[in-house]
């Protein structure tokens, strides 16, 4: 009887320890989803990825927050040509953060006193019309009016030759206004870097050249360089009225995304500019912290 007893008690403490466990995650259940990444929390928020050409053939992550294409092909001048499928790509962003989903990147030079056919003649654009130029009428040298020109144009082409095809063809808004134009602003590219003052001036006047012609298309504008390269480049050749000034940043930010995160803090490019995003590098990968 006791043998009997003790075998049918087992059986039922079995099932209530069974039970118990049941109950007990329910009850936990809250807590185990509350430590996944929640949207908006700095210390566990999505990352964004940007891509280029370099990226052409390669998988990619698909659980980006945000993705960030090159328009360019490596030079002011050229193509990107993966542009159409990294849109795509870019496209299927999570997102996660108020980051945009899709953001895009050009290339950014001043070849100013070489001899390049890219080089303005005159104050007439890509697109054949004549554009009110601030700093007053290029005449194919190398000269401040020819430089914004230059910036200008390429700005026009980035949009009109190069994103439009590829953005039609991605199936998603070609309009250049859905986005933000990151300038990617590096000394590997070519520049007036004897550091003059009217090489400053002349990089500077690229750069509001395009700027302007962004901002004309009702595109939002940005920059992307490190503080050290910026300086070699612009100088403090930056004014007050510049269209420069106030743009958002996006910082290189080391090896690491500790360090992304620290490089939220810098210093911003030009006055009235805040840093929205960082970036670092992973397993040959660039990602893409946001700051805000």
């Amino acid at each position: 009887m006791f043998k009997l007893w003790y075998n049918q008690m087992m059986k039922k403490n079995i099932f209530v320890s069974i039970f118990i466990s049941l109950v007990t995650l329910l009850l936990l259940a809250p807590s185990v989803m509350a430590a996944r990444p929640v949207a908006g929390d700095t210390t566990t928020k999505p990352l964004g990825i940007d891509v280029s050409w370099p990226q052409c053939g390669k998988q990619l992550p698909t659980n980006h927050a945000f993705g960030i294409v090159g328009v360019n092909g490596g030079l002011a001048t050229t193509t990107n040509p993966c542009l159409k499928d990294q849109l795509v790509w870019a496209k299927k962003s999570i997102g996660g953060t108020v980051q945009d989903k899709i953001q895009l990147y050009v290339n950014t030079a001043n070849p100013g006193g070489l001899n390049t056919a890219s080089w303005p003649k005159n104050n007439i654009d890509p697109a054949d019309t004549s554009v009110s130029n601030p700093y007053g009428v290029c005449d194919g040298k190398d000269t401040l009016p020819c430089a914004w020109q230059y910036g200008w144009n390429r700005a026009l082409e980035d949009v009109r030759d190069r994103f439009q095809p590829a953005a039609t063809q991605a199936i998603v808004s070609t309009s250049p206004a859905s986005y933000i134009w990151w300038l990617d602003v590096e000394t590997e590219n070519t520049w007036k870097l004897s550091g003059t003052s009217f090489d400053y001036e002349s990089n500077t006047a690229v750069l509001e050249g395009m700027t302007a012609y962004f901002k004309t298309v009702n595109g939002r504008v940005g920059i992307y360089a490190t503080g050290s390269q910026w300086a070699q480049i612009v100088g403090n050749a930056v004014g007050p009225n510049s269209n420069l000034i106030g743009l958002n940043n996006w910082r290189p930010g080391g090896a690491s995304l500790s360090t992304a995160k620290q490089a939220c803090s810098a210093t911003p490019l030009t006055t009235g500019g805040n840093v929205v995003l960082t970036q670092f590098i992973s397993k040959g990968l660039d990602y893409n912290y946001s700051c805000v």
